[in-house]
């Protein structure tokens, strides 16, 4: 399958089925006892990126880039902190989703905007990018070109995550791939955590922080990079 039939499943995905599943589970309404641990996950993850981004006392005024926004729980509070944020996802009913959020959020957040399009289509240039739990969505072949067109509008820093790829991981994804279900429309790539890093070094950035979260059925792979 190539990357234009792999974007076609993932938007056609998130704004259907997968729409209404993921939006339970970044929510906050009663979810199964999975779905509650992928959204513990990716919680952890957020708040991580989170806590980078405070501790280095300067995120008022920080243009951010949130790409793949899903339904902005990484954007919103980086806007409610001040930040200056651009949110964007393939899915137009995830981008709906989080702007219906973002307004009826605690004051009014003017300065957070949302846009639906592909990664590849991003302009601009950010203090900051950050691409959380969508490299999943690409082959190994094409993340080196999507990373590559990120870290070309990362003014300092590209923050990444990805699912990495080791043994005990690519069992279990094995052995789920044979209980088929609604979340098994898109394909779920791993990553070598050795060939992301030698990707980003090759656009010019070096690996500052990193950081792991893994609870039973979400693993994921943090990366903040700076340039060089």
């Amino acid at each position: 399958m190539n990357l234009a039939n792999d974007k076609d499943i993932v938007k056609e995905y998130f704004n259907s089925t997968g729409f209404d599943r993921w939006q339970r589970i970044y929510g906050d309404g009663k979810v199964n006892k999975v779905q509650l641990d992928i959204r513990t996950g990716h919680q952890q993850t957020v708040d991580t990126v989170l806590q980078w981004l405070q501790a280095d006392g300067n995120l008022r005024g920080l243009s951010v880039c949130d790409a793949g926004c899903g339904v902005g729980s990484l954007s919103i509070p980086l806007a409610e902190a001040g930040a200056i944020v651009c949110a964007s996802d393939i899915s137009e009913k995830m981008v709906a989703e989080a702007y219906d959020r973002a307004t009826v959020a605690p004051g009014k957040l003017y300065n957070v905007s949302f846009t639906a399009q592909d990664l590849e289509a991003l302009s601009g240039n950010f203090h900051t990018v950050i691409c959380l739990d969508v490299l999943i969505h690409y082959p190994q072949d094409k993340a080196a070109s999507m990373i590559a067109h990120l870290s070309s509008i990362a003014q300092s820093r590209l923050i990444l995550s990805f699912a990495p790829k080791t043994l005990a991981l690519t069992v279990l994804k094995k052995i789920g791939e044979f209980f088929p279900g609604p979340s098994k429309t898109t394909r779920a790539y791993q990553h070598r955590e050795a060939d992301i890093i030698k990707i980003l070094e090759n656009n010019g950035f070096v690996v500052n922080r990193t950081a792991m979260t893994s609870t039973s059925f979400y693993y994921s792979r943090l990366l903040e990079a700076v340039r060089k």
